[in-house]
């Protein structure tokens, strides 16, 4: 497991800080759902794929219609 250290301003945390309690979470955990969420996004392949699909849809709607 990889470590590290980053600076946030006082305000950063302050808020980390009242949301953690609002959630019953620790800042901690709070930045690792953050990354958690970050990098589980879609990549562009996926999302290439979800717009064609879309525009798909739109033009089957449009026949329908």
């Amino acid at each position: 497991m990889a470590t590290f250290t980053i600076s946030l301003s006082d305000e950063e945390m302050r808020r980390l800080e009242v949301l953690g309690k609002r959630e019953g979470l620790t800042v901690e955990q709070m930045v690792r759902l953050g990354i958690h969420d970050f990098i589980g996004q879609p990549d562009d392949a996926f999302h290439a794929a979800a717009t064609r699909v879309m525009e798909k849809n739109a033009e089957l709607y449009r026949c329908l219609s």
